[in-house]
């Protein structure tokens, strides 16, 4: 919030309002008349937000989409142009929590891992679809995977033989394929990390929303991203510095300046309150005047 510096009267998006948390905090920080569109991927939590948020309806819209549609949400919603805008990228803790998503390495559930359950093939789709040459390059390129290999032929084998159908047996097998494991984390992280991506195409929705939100923001707007792995934060890092220097990416004089000098993590305390945050990063820049 010390970013985005809501105020009275502002006009806010969360892109990825989840259950309301953020948009909750811009709310009450922007009192008595900012408003706030939120917009989410998945109805199952946009629904669970819409009763966390209920004492401010009259102050909040909530849309069903990709972030990556953010321009078109906010002019359909007359919302142009926002004083701010935050993303909080990658999975959330509702979906993680509730076994039969598919996104948890520790609880049996189907291997679905779509962040909008209305559309889209699912990991067990991909997972019988790729062939083994493929789904190692996925692992490599999406989780950043030393076992990829590896992996993929454990999976392929599997699959061949029907014993991969729930995540705890997805998890178990990258747990007998992989020869080292780092400390504190989980060997199936970073296939379950890969997999999620691919799914969602996280990566494209990302570069989409990068590439229109920075134009949705008056002068003074901000712009905040909270991303938790590398590939992500590449990315936010490279097209804010674009913003910032006007270079041969992004043409022309420079249109931003970066806010954080540094990539912000969570504090000590935080995680020991949210251990879920020790892989937060978060960046932000401001809109210059034209």
């Amino acid at each position: 919030m010390s970013f985005l510096c809501p105020r009275n009267s502002g006009q806010y998006c969360d892109a990825t309002v989840g259950v309301g948390s953020h948009a909750r905090a811009i709310i009450e920080r922007s009192a008595p008349h900012g408003r706030v569109i939120g917009i989410d991927r998945d109805a199952e939590v946009l629904k669970l937000a819409k009763n966390i948020l209920a004492p401010y309806d009259d102050r909040v819209r909530l849309v069903h989409a990709p972030f990556s549609q953010i321009r078109s949400v906010l002019e359909e919603a007359g919302a142009l142009p926002l004083d701010g805008c935050i993303a909080d990228l990658g999975v959330s803790s509702v979906q993680l929590d509730r076994p039969e998503r598919g996104f948890s390495f520790r609880r049996s559930g189907p291997l679905d891992m779509r962040m909008d359950r209305s559309r889209g093939e699912t990991a067990g789709d991909l997972l019988r679809r790729v062939d083994e040459e493929g789904l190692a390059r996925l692992l490599c390129d999406l989780g950043e995977e030393r076992f990829a290999r590896k992996i993929a032929r454990a999976v392929t084998r599997a699959r061949e033989g029907g014993e991969l159908n729930t995540t705890l047996d997805l998890a178990g097998l990258v747990a007998r394929s992989v020869p080292r494991r780092e400390s504190n984390k989980d060997p199936a992280t970073r296939v379950f990390q890969a997999l999620r991506i691919a799914v969602n195409d996280e990566l494209g929705e990302l570069d989409r929303f990068l590439q229109d939100a920075p134009d949705c923001l008056r002068p003074g707007g901000r712009l905040v991203v909270i991303a938790f792995h590398s590939l992500e934060d590449r990315m936010v890092k490279r097209r804010l510095r674009a913003l910032a220097l006007g270079d041969a990416v992004e043409p022309g004089a420079p249109r931003f300046r970066i806010l954080t000098k540094h990539v912000v993590r969570a504090s000590e305390s935080e995680v020991a309150r949210n251990p879920r945050a020790r892989s937060a990063k978060l960046r932000a820049a401001e809109r210059l005047p034209s």
